[in-house]
């Protein structure tokens, strides 16, 4: 078994400084040589690092399609790939990656950890050997691995800012990858992408100005899909459908997704064209609008958004 670890930073490889943590080269390396010299690990691990190391709050589309293009350059070459990353945007990679990847045919295990290698007591430790063995025998996909749990990539969300099982994923069946007969890279462009969400008499201004300039909208509705029946807030979607911007509704409930349908106050979202998400996480919903975006020309876009590709949608 020949895997290949891309290591981007995050807790996992960082150590303190006068600011705070921040990732330092080599963590990782000493980590994997002692894993090998304690006869934990038997298989050949090579370690490409990126450069700049980064904390995954600094983490953009362009580091998705450096990883997702390193998986592809080196994708002949090793039977499957773990990526260590920080936890604060390791869903919005993980579904990233889901999306890029399509036809994948070998298993790649996203992790990271709540502390660092250095900090005694850490959960890097067993989260880098539990990915790397998880890399072994997982089915094709992206998964996470974390704090003991092997986790759908397309369906997984950071849900607990300091627990070390700071991870879950809803449930669904269909596997973490775009089903195609050969190995395709799906790139990540410059598309400007905002998320949105709603509160009680929020302004509208700030919604106007994301319809004006965005190319695609993440719209963040309460409950089961409904939001404020105002002249302005309807305004402001006739805009987005003026411009032809897709805007991707999703729940702001963790579980449940939404039903547009059940509520009159959900005829505002139904009436000016909100594309129905489900119960897509947030995370998902950006990359998928994202890859959309790149991907698909204008007239395509909206029934790519609402189609199920890589397990995306649990219902």
């Amino acid at each position: 078994m020949k895997i290949l670890l891309i290591h981007t930073g995050g807790t996992i490889g960082m150590v303190r400084t006068r600011t705070g943590l921040a990732p330092v080269e080599g963590m990782i390396e000493a980590e994997i040589a002692s894993l090998k010299n304690l006869g934990e690990m038997a298989h050949t691990i090579d370690i490409h690092s990126c450069s700049p190391l980064i904390d995954s709050a600094n983490a953009t589309p362009r580091d998705w399609q450096k990883i997702a293009k390193t998986i592809a350059d080196n994708y002949s070459g090793y039977d499957s790939f773990v990526i260590t990353h920080g936890t604060d945007t390791l869903a919005y990679t993980a579904a990233a990656l889901c999306f890029a990847l399509e036809g994948l045919s070998k298993p790649v295990v996203v992790t990271g950890s709540m502390l660092p290698l250095c900090v005694a007591g850490n959960d890097g430790h067993r989260n880098l050997k539990d990915a790397l063995l998880s890399a072994c025998w997982a089915p094709p996909g992206v998964w996470v691995q974390f704090a003991g749990r092997l986790l759908h990539g397309a369906r997984v969300q950071k849900k607990h800012s300091s627990a070390p099982d700071a991870f879950s994923a809803e449930h669904t069946n269909a596997p973490p990858v775009i089903a195609s007969q050969r190995f395709k890279l799906n790139g990540y462009g410059d598309w400007n992408v905002a998320i949105m969400s709603l509160s009680p008499g929020n302004s509208t201004r700030i919604f106007e100005c994301a319809a004006t300039i965005c190319d695609g909208i993440v719209l963040r509705c309460f409950g089961s899909g409904t939001a404020p029946q105002t002249p302005e807030f309807c305004r402001v979607l006739q805009i987005a459908q003026e411009r032809d911007i897709p805007v991707f509704g999703v729940s702001q409930c963790l579980e449940g997704g939404i039903k547009m349908n059940t509520y009159a106050a959900g005829a505002v979202l139904r009436d000016n064209g909100v594309l129905n998400g489900r119960d897509i996480t947030v995370e998902a919903a950006f990359a998928k609008l994202h890859h959309t975006l790149e991907c698909c020309s204008s007239a395509d876009r909206s029934n790519r958004l609402i189609t199920p590709v890589c397990g995306e949608f649990g219902y």
